[in-house]
């Protein structure tokens, strides 16, 4: 690590909805047990994790979005990854050598597929949001163009409106419209990698959320980005599901019932994480 590196980075993967929701009830447990991560000198934010990064960085009391996860889920669409389009995503990916590559296999897909209108997907997302700027605090929010498949990292400074950039993070392949900027059309980060924790290299103590962690093809795991970021002397701890929050999951993350049950397993687990997360973040 050299002279250079920065403190502490937090980077928060994708999930669906009960990723959301459970990174919130981990994040509201961790500030009750004196670790609050609103301190992070960079934000990561892939998907899911776009949502909650974006009111991380935003100073937003984690308690308070914690109890809005508890609440009902009115405004959310109900969906599903079928069987099928994972097998197409797989299948894409297993063809190919790069992510690039594989980016563009499967926007090719997202783009064909019939999906409920971008204006319609939109409104979801602002649903979400409750700041609507980007924040001062540095934050990146990742996404795949999905006519190349080109890795995006949107920012403050990319001129591009925070729901935008939040809503192109979440279009689900084969599920959510690709999201128009500038354009072009664009895909879920988690395309390339479930978490891009590549993203905080460079930090000296890296928190990662990751309610996903699992890599095919040239998709990279969060375990092989994690290994790397260690190797060039960063602190990492990566925290993930535990046995009951996957259980409280259920076999759908899109599925807005799931909401509260991965929020309450979320706020459970995080006692039994906070030392190490402590660990981390206390001292970078």
């Amino acid at each position: 690590m050299t002279r250079e590196a920065h403190g502490r980075a937090l980077v928060l993967g994708g999930g669906g909805i009960t990723g959301i929701a459970w990174q919130w009830g981990i994040l509201s447990g961790l500030t009750e047990a004196g670790t609050d991560l609103r301190g992070a000198d960079l934000v990561v934010g892939t998907s899911a994790g776009s949502i909650v990064g974006a009111q991380v960085a935003s100073g937003i009391d984690p308690e308070v979005r914690y109890r809005v996860q508890l609440a009902g889920a009115d405004g959310e669409i109900p969906a599903r990854v079928g069987r099928a389009v994972l097998a197409r995503w797989a299948w894409a990916a297993l063809r190919s050598r790069t992510p690039e590559r594989a980016g563009a296999r499967i926007g090719r897909l997202a783009l064909a597929a019939r999906t409920v209108a971008e204006a319609e997907r939109r409104t979801v997302i602002e649903s979400r949001l409750p700041v609507r700027e980007w924040p001062e605090r540095p934050l990146k929010i990742t996404a795949v163009d999905a006519a190349t498949g080109a890795f995006t990292v949107f920012d403050r400074a990319a001129g591009v409106g925070l729901v935008d950039a939040v809503g192109a993070s979440c279009a689900v392949p084969c599920v959510w419209p690709p999201v128009t900027i500038a354009g072009r059309r664009y895909i879920d980060g988690g395309v390339r990698s479930p978490a891009n924790a590549d993203l905080a290299a460079g930090h000296r103590a890296v928190i990662v959320l990751a309610p996903s962690t699992a890599g095919f093809g040239p998709v990279a795991s969060v375990g092989r980005q994690v290994a790397a970021l260690r190797r060039a002397g960063a602190r990492v701890a990566v925290i993930s599901p535990d046995r009951a929050a996957r259980e409280a999951f259920g076999g759908n993350s899109l599925d807005p019932q799931g909401r509260a049950p991965a929020a309450r397993a979320g706020r459970a687990q995080a006692p039994s994480v906070a030392a190490a997360v402590a660990a981390v973040w206390g001292d970078a």
